[in-house]
């Protein structure tokens, strides 16, 4: 399905990704003792959610061919209320649609695979290789 890697060495906090075909560069922000040379753990997290949920409500759209202009996803991940974690999705569609289709897309995003993998929860297994 998906597969990738994680590289540390001494830089502190710096990690080098490989997902599929492409590199990316993890890290912290300097408040937290990184040097900010890419997106912290929890940005990636947001990042997979936000382009799912783009990528399917565009295939969405595109299917039932309505003249939707741009889909925008704003992601914050922030504590409840009762203390829990919570991301807050808002989504802005621009483009020749009606309140009805705009409803049905909120209604896909909510069926989306990263959606439903982090409403469901993940099993991880680790072993030592």
């Amino acid at each position: 399905m998906a597969r990738g890697t994680a590289h540390i060495g001494k830089e502190t906090y710096t990690t080098r990704l490989e997902i599929g075909a492409h590199t990316l560069v993890g890290d912290e922000p300097e408040r937290n003792g990184g040097k900010n040379a890419g997106p912290a753990p929890y940005d990636f997290l947001l990042a997979g959610l936000g382009s799912c949920t783009a990528i399917t409500l565009r295939m969405y759209a595109d299917r039932k061919q309505w003249p939707v202009d741009a889909v925008d996803v704003d992601l914050h991940l922030t504590h409840a209320d009762d203390g829990s974690t919570v991301i807050r999705r808002t989504l802005t569609i621009t483009g020749a649609v009606d309140a009805t289709q705009k409803a049905r897309m909120a209604e896909i995003a909510e069926k989306t695979p990263v959606t439903l993998t982090l409403k469901a929860g993940l099993r991880i297994d680790t072993v030592l290789a």
